[in-house]
């Protein structure tokens, strides 16, 4: 029964959303249930189901968001065009900024296991990312920027493993959250990845 004059909270797809993403996160997408989001957001669950189908949709919508903010990297012109560690560079560094701007949604995406389908299609996309990246890192490689005594694979997984890390610890309250958090990755990796002369 309402109580009259009660403020009742309008939630809109995207607060839902929001609000699921942080349950998921701080519970697991596995340990957390539709009740559960139903207490979170102060809603019934029929009210929920008002806006979407399953919890599985809510987490559909939460890594497409992110997915589909990192694949955007993918076609900005410098991205596209230029040498290729510039290339390179300049994903590294936009998608760092994607993971600080959408960095619920990003963890998110994160830490799927592939325990359903949109968990599966998740981590397919995922792998179609790196595949990109791991032949920008060839080519790298070829025109003599990079070392090739790393497999191209490898070295893109080890630069997105340091990348994606920060979602462990990054806190954009703290005072040195406005540091460049793209530049200080290609910075530490890259000294490791550059081709060094012979001898040296």
């Amino acid at each position: 029964m309402s109580v009259p004059g009660a403020t009742r909270i309008a939630y809109t797809p995207e607060r839902l959303l929001a609000v699921a993403v942080e349950v998921f996160n701080l519970r697991g997408y596995d340990g957390t249930s539709m009740e559960d989001l139903a207490r979170a957001t102060g809603i019934t669950k029929s009210s929920i189901y008002h806006h979407v189908r399953s919890k599985e949709e809510l987490l559909r919508l939460a890594v497409s968001r992110a997915l589909d903010r990192i694949f955007a990297v993918l076609d900005q012109p410098a991205a596209r065009t230029g040498r290729a560690i510039d290339r390179l560079e300049h994903v590294v560094r936009a998608s760092a900024r994607v993971l600080v701007d959408e960095l619920p949604y990003v963890t998110l995406l994160l830490r799927v296991r592939g325990n359903t389908a949109t968990e599966q299609w998740a981590l397919e996309r995922r792998r179609e990312f790196d595949r990109v990246v791991a032949t920008l890192v060839a080519r790298a490689v070829a025109d003599g920027d990079l070392d090739d005594t790393v497999e191209p694979r490898l070295a893109t997984r080890l630069l997105f493993g340091m990348l994606n890390s920060a979602v462990e610890w990054y806190e954009p309250a703290r005072a040195d959250a406005t540091a460049d958090l793209g530049a200080a990755v290609w910075r530490l990796a890259s000294a490791g990845l550059r081709r060094r002369p012979a001898g040296s």
